[in-house]
This record gives structure tokens, C-alpha cells and sequence, in this order.
């Protein structure tokens, strides 16, 4: 199993020489992804502009975005962005799209918050389209640029409900499935739900299987990462995020582990690591660890 990470884009300590450390420690210390997830309102950093910067500084690396609200978005943007993130990065991107749950954040752009499922599924048709040359509009230009990939980056859904995961079914390339704590029977239903979803839908081939959860390996770690769980879901409720936060573990190079066994062996074909700090010990023991695997 491959296993990638995430940038602490959450994080408001998170000046220009870390945010290089971070891309350049991922990428020399022996993951598969560095990946960043959107959010609009709050304290964060823009996904597209900081995995630019990792494209700019990395080698090796997949650069992926996990996950893209693809409905706050014009999706000939999106089509031409990540386009030129594959020219940029030589053909190392992949796509993870969702519609999100923050309504705040579509209000916050001016997006409708209304028929994002059905837009994305047609968003999607979409960037395909437009990856492979055709203009948006009869009569206008292509978008370019033309991805180093052929027919642009593989989409993954970022979808965890029987109903939007049937949906997916008939255009993603695989799924994006979550467990906050790393729990093995979560993954397994998902990816069971996924398997079948894919069968139904009469695809020929399995869907691509990628993971992730919660963790922090840097000091004072199970505080932290119960705090950033806190306040990551606070916005539906400060009590309910409470709760979670409190079940968090994966916060001790064992714990972090076992989680990381037990998502090999529910199926997983790669996993993302989504750190609770913006500590550099997060990418440094986390990579002893792949190191011992």
C-alpha cells in the first residue's frame, strides 16, 4: 500500500520556509502524495496555490487535491487549472472532487448550494471534455493547456453515502474513502459499498482504492489532534465535534501503525495521512515509519 500526506493547510503558523519543508520533506521521504483539501472560510491556505508551490519544489511525488468542491466551481476553471498543474508537474496530478458539507463556504463565493450532486456528475462529463480538446462552446478556442496525461488526471470521488457513491460509480476512476480515526471496519463497508456500486454500474474494472484519517505524531499529540478535530467539525455543531474529537487515538507511532495495517488489509491501494499540526516531527516520523514497513 502506498501511503501519502497531506499539508497542514489549517494551520496559521505556516510561514513560506516550512510550507517548502513540508513539499520537500513529503517528497524525499518516501510517500506516494502530497495532497491538500479546500475550504473557503476559515483560517486556511489556498489548495491550488500551495500545490503549485509543490509541484514547483517536488520530483517524485502525485500532487493531488483532496478534496475539490467541484460545484463551487466553474468547471472549465478547474479543467484549466489542473491541466496546467499536470504540465507543471510533469504529469503528477490526480483528482479527488466532492461536493463538501460546508454551505457556509458556497455562500461565501456565491455558489448555489442547491443540485450540487447532479452538477458534479455533469461537472465531471465536463472536464473530460474539455481535457481531451473540446472548446466550451461551439465556435470558441480549446481551454489548454493539454495535460501531460492523456484525457487529464485520474477523479476520484470523494463520496461516502450508498446513494452518492452509486453515483459516482459511473464516472469516477476510484473512491476516496474516509475514516477520521483509521478504523478498519469503516474502510471495509466503504470499500464493499464501492465494489458493488462499480459492479452495478457494469464497470469493467474494479474502482482504485484510496483512504485516509486523522493523526498527529508531533509532540503533545493526542491534544492536538483532539483539538483539531474540535475545531475541523465545530461548524456542525460544537458538541457533536466534541464527541468525535474525543475518540480520536491515532496520535503514538503504534497507533498510527496498526491504522495504516489495518487499511492494507481492508483494501486499501493507498493511504493519505492527514496531519493535526503543521510541525515538520509530522512528516519526519511519519516517514520513519514507512521506513519500517
Amino acid at each position: 500500500m502506498k501511503i501519502g500526506m497531506c499539508l497542514p493547510y489549517m494551520e496559521r503558523k505556516f510561514p513560506r520556509e516550512d510550507i517548502l519543508a513540508w513539499c520537500r520533506g513529503i517528497d524525499e521521504g518516501g510517500f506516494s502524495t502530497v495532497a491538500c483539501g479546500e475550504r473557503v472560510t476559515g483560517h486556511t491556505f489556498d489548495m491550488r496555490v500551495l500545490l503549485s508551490a509543490a509541484a514547483a519544489v517536488t520530483e517524485r511525488v502525485k500532487l493531488m487535491p483532496t478534496l475539490y468542491v467541484l460545484p463551487m466551481h466553474s468547471a472549465a476553471r478547474v479543467a484549466k487549472e489542473m491541466a496546467t498543474l499536470d504540465v507543471l508537474s510533469g504529469g503528477r496530478t490526480a483528482l479527488t472532487v466532492g461536493v463538501g458539507g460546508r454551505e457556509v463556504d458556497y455562500r461565501a463565493i456565491g455558489a448555489p448550494f442547491e443540485r450540487r450532486h447532479a452538477r458534479m456528475d455533469e461537472q465531471v462529463a465536463e472536464l473530460r471534455r474539455y481535457w481531451s480538446g473540446e472548446p466550451p462552446f461551439p465556435g470558441a478556442d480549446e481551454l489548454g493547456p493539454t495535460p501531460v496525461q492523456p484525457g487529464g488526471p485520474p477523479i476520484f470521488a470523494g463520496s461516502m453515502g450508498p446513494k452518492a457513491v452509486r453515483r459516482a460509480a459511473r464516472w469516477a476512476d476510484g473512491l476516496y474513502s474516509w475514516s477520521g480515526n483509521g478504523e478498519r471496519r469503516e474502510i471495509e463497508g466503504q470499500l464493499a459499498a464501492a465494489r458493488a456500486a462499480w459492479e452495478d454500474a457494469g464497470r469493467a474494472e474494479p474502482p482504485r482504492r484510496l483512504v485516509g484519517f486523522w493523526l498527529s505524531l508531533a509532540d503533545d499529540g493526542a491534544a492536538r489532534l483532539s483539538q483539531y478535530v474540535f475545531e475541523y467539525l465545530k461548524v456542525f455543531g460544537e458538541e457533536p465535534a466534541r464527541a468525535v474529537a474525543k475518540t480520536m487515538t491515532r496520535s503514538t507511532p503504534d497507533a498510527v501503525r496498526a491504522a495504516l495495517d489495518d487499511m492494507e488489509e481492508a483494501g486499501a491501494e493507498e493511504c493519505l495521512l492527514v496531519p493535526a499540526t503543521a510541525d515538520l516531527a509530522e512528516v519526519d516520523r511519519a516517514a520513519e515509519i514507512l521506513a519500517r514497513r
